[in-house]
């Protein structure tokens, strides 16, 4: 669609020129990721769920075993995510790519029980990368066939903040003490610095290796985030708009717009989480940090930011939509 059109549709509707703000963006950049304009969303949330090797190097205070209970939670419909999708009467599938537990939760695409340790060995085997990443692809694929127009993503995985801080310092050189937070770690300052140490030895251990995105994500990555990436790369090349969530997935992000650049004009954003890492990620796919319209402090994740994105994505589609033109409205003045 012409740039153009998306900012006319905007700019005729009655208010201020901008006084909509980010919200304004947020559509236009919908209405540009789509080959045509549409007027009612049909989206779907998918939460790709895995766990992590690396919790054994103590980069976690949790149970590995909640990964496994969280997702279950959200496929009883209790957890946060599960509520949030509720509400906003979002369909939500939970998708085990690698949970660490005999019985699959949610869409059985389980990969492995979790990545490998990889302070001892790479997290995953090129051939365990690419069914992950092709998990990711299969759920685009199969919700465009279905007639979704509007994509979101979250993740579950407890670790997972450490190996997306992983890649983020292998992918841009970001220094680890802007972008290793606690995680769901609050109040323990200890965590970040074991995280810190373990990112910094295992970046530098497998540096010669890691070449590509491709790379990065298979030796210090995880199964959720090759899913997400896999997912995004998708999007792109099949022209369905994405909502971004907080940190992890913006890490996803960048890798994937290092593989393909236009997964960058799919990409909206939602909020700006507080784990420290996430403004460096968004740049490094391509977004403006001050493009995320809430600022919630949140990080969650399970993609709660994006479905609060929805939400107003789709107040702002339906203003367009209906809201009295600025020429119908001096119109209706002169008569």
């Amino acid at each position: 669609m012409l740039m153009d059109e998306a900012q006319r549709l905007t700019a005729r509707m009655a208010v201020p020129p901008g006084s909509l703000g980010l919200l304004e963006r947020e559509v236009q950049k919908l209405f540009r990721a789509w080959p045509q304009i549409e007027w009612e969303l049909r989206p779907h949330h998918f939460v790709f769920a895995a766990d992590n090797g690396i919790v054994a190097a103590g980069v976690v205070a949790q149970d590995q075993d909640i990964t496994y209970l969280q997702a279950k939670n959200m496929v009883e419909g209790r957890a946060a995510i599960s509520c949030f999708c509720k509400v906003q009467q979002v369909p939500l599938s939970v998708v085990d790519v690698g949970i660490r537990s005999d019985e699959a939760v949610g869409i059985d695409r389980k990969v492995a029980k979790g990545t490998e340790n990889f302070l001892e060995s790479p997290a995953m085997s090129e051939r365990n990368f690419w069914r992950a990443c092709d998990v990711g692809r299969e759920m685009v694929r199969q919700a465009q066939k279905e007639g979704c127009n509007l994509l979101s993503f979250g993740e579950m995985g407890i670790g997972n903040t450490t190996t997306s801080a992983a890649v983020l310092h292998a992918l841009t050189g970001a220094d680890l003490e802007d972008i290793t937070g606690c995680g769901a770690n609050p109040g323990h300052p200890e965590i970040v610095l074991r995280k810190r140490e373990v990112i910094a030895a295992a970046t530098k251990h497998y540096r010669p290796l890691m070449k590509t995105p491709q790379d990065i994500l298979r030796c210090v990555g995880g199964f959720d985030l090759a899913a997400l990436c896999g997912a995004m790369l998708a999007c792109a090349e099949e022209r369905i708009p994405f909502l971004l969530d907080g940190f992890i997935t913006a890490v996803a992000l960048a890798c994937a717009v290092r593989i393909n650049p236009e997964v960058t004009r799919m990409a909206i954003p939602t909020h700006l989480s507080k784990e420290p890492g996430t403004a460096v990620a968004l740049r490094a796919g391509g977004i403006r940090p001050d493009d995320a319209p809430i600022h919630a402090e949140m990080c969650l994740g399970e993609g709660t930011g994006a479905i609060l994105g929805f939400s107003l994505l789709r107040t702002m589609l339906y203003t367009v939509r209906h809201m009295k033109t600025m020429e119908e409205l001096v119109k209706s003045s002169n008569q």
